[in-house]
């Protein structure tokens, strides 16, 4: 009998998943493991919405596997020495898993290449299963990466994708390879209290269901806040419940605007993946310095702080940064306007604002959370490093009825809609009895203070 191992990252599915259908090409019994490696909670990303849905993916994952007759083998520790031992105790001569792109994922590639080395079992590290188009596969003349959006989505978009790999039928797992029980959920402290389920059976029904409903027109609707028509899907796709390219695949099959509109997003997506890929020192520093002085967490204490709580007097920052507190989850329109209030009404480092994000995003990852706060900042690869997002007019243009500003600022419930982005116009009486703060900052002056900072005042 030949054993191969396939060790699950962020791609917990059995849905197009390379790594498992390679190992169960070449050997006759399959290990999947799942290892819960100290390192990742040193590297703070273990927040506890992630882990959260990272144990209904797992769990969802085993139980996926034994209705195939398999199972996942869970083992806590570091992952080099978990790998090498599973290998070892299976007579495994392969090992399988998905690339990524973080500076953290390369050096356990690292680490488990020279200690699998040492046994002479191989490592066979797979591309394009966390993303649709592996980073470095499409490059510029004398660059590495594309450094713009629009040329990349060029190159892109015309990318042959790989057809989406079925579900295996059966997984035949070596008897006596030791495991723990996937985690759960319960037990687990200061979770959003409307967390979303995880697990690849829950993404696909979600994808389901929005493809149906929602997908013909979202390139219409998914700025709409109120009307909560984007996918929700980012955290499927960050834990790798669903896979890209089987989404690409699915929304070309029914085609339209829509279906275009949500390509472009999951473009957007392989596109900080390559820039992360050539550039990982982005994740902590900026991609293209405009010599800010950041305000920092001393100095900025207490507009921080009421950012944080959703009280900085803006109605549409305030609501985003409640739905997160609520959902470990933010609408994306909400994201930007909440990010762009950060970096350039309150000038404070970017940096703040997406270790702030991570601790509760379900979907918060080193990629996308920290080039999409860059390019808001003005210090990643936005074109227009400079614009400032207007919260009041984004809330006219993008919540015009103040429908979601209602849905997450209860003091505002009974406030119309010509003063629901705009409540210091109301008579002091009615501010009073309301009890909503006042603005924390104008935003002629955050404005000039920024244009100042940046040398365009």
């Amino acid at each position: 009998m030949t054993v191969a191992v396939v060790l699950f990252t962020a791609d917990l599915r059995l849905y197009d998943h390379p790594p498992l259908h390679a190992a169960l090409r070449a050997a006759d019994e399959v290990v999947p493991l799942f290892v819960r490696d100290p390192a990742v909670h040193a590297a703070g990303f273990d927040a506890p919405n992630r882990a959260a849905f990272l144990a209904d993916c797992l769990t969802d994952l085993d139980s996926s596997l034994r209705r195939r007759g398999g199972r996942l083998v869970v083992r806590s520790g570091p992952v080099d020495r978990e790998v090498r031992a599973v290998a070892a105790a299976c007579g495994a001569t392969e090992v399988h898993m998905a690339a990524g792109v973080t500076g953290f994922a390369h050096r356990r590639e690292e680490r488990l290449r020279h200690a699998l080395g040492a046994d002479g079992v191989r490592l066979r590290v797979h591309d394009a299963v966390v993303t649709a188009v592996a980073p470095g596969a499409v490059a510029p003349t004398g660059s590495d990466h594309f450094a713009v959006f629009t040329p990349y989505s060029r190159r892109w978009s015309g990318q042959s994708l790989r057809r989406p790999l079925p579900a295996p039928r059966a997984v035949r797992v070596p008897d006596g390879v030791r495991g723990e029980e996937p985690p759960s959920r319960a037990g687990l402290l200061h979770l959003s209290p409307q967390l979303a389920e995880g697990g690849e059976t829950a993404g696909r029904a979600r994808f389901a269901r929005w493809a149906r409903a929602d997908l013909p027109r979202y390139g219409e609707r998914h700025d709409d806040l109120a009307g909560d028509a984007t996918s929700r899907l980012s955290p499927y796709l960050h834990f790798g419940a669903l896979s890209p390219v089987e989404l690409i695949h699915r929304a070309r099959e029914r085609g339209g605007p829509g279906a275009e509109a949500f390509e472009r997003q999951l473009c957007w997506r392989d596109f900080h993946h390559q820039v992360l890929a050539a550039r990982p020192e982005a994740s902590v520093r900026d991609y293209r310095t405009r010599h800010d002085r950041w305000r920092g967490e001393e100095e900025a204490a207490g507009d921080i702080a009421a950012w944080r709580e959703g009280r900085t007097g803006y109605p549409l920052v305030d609501a985003g940064m409640r739905q997160l507190r609520a959902e470990g989850w933010m609408h994306n329109r909400a994201r930007l306007v909440t990010a762009s209030f950060l970096t350039k009404t309150l000038y404070v480092d970017w940096r703040i604002g997406a270790r702030y994000f991570l601790g509760l995003l379900v979907d918060g990852d080193i990629v996308n959370n920290q080039l999409n706060w860059q390019w808001v900042a003005g210090t990643g690869t936005d074109s227009r490093p400079h614009r400032v997002l207007n919260p009041v007019r984004q809330g006219r243009r993008y919540d015009p009825d103040g429908v979601y500003v209602r849905r997450w600022i209860a003091e505002l419930a009974d406030v119309g809609a010509e003063t629901v982005h705009e409540p210091w116009r109301l008579p002091a009486k009615r501010r009073a009895v309301l009890g909503y703060p006042e603005p924390l900052v104008g935003l002629a002056e955050g404005l000039a203070r920024f244009r100042q900072a940046r040398g365009r005042g």
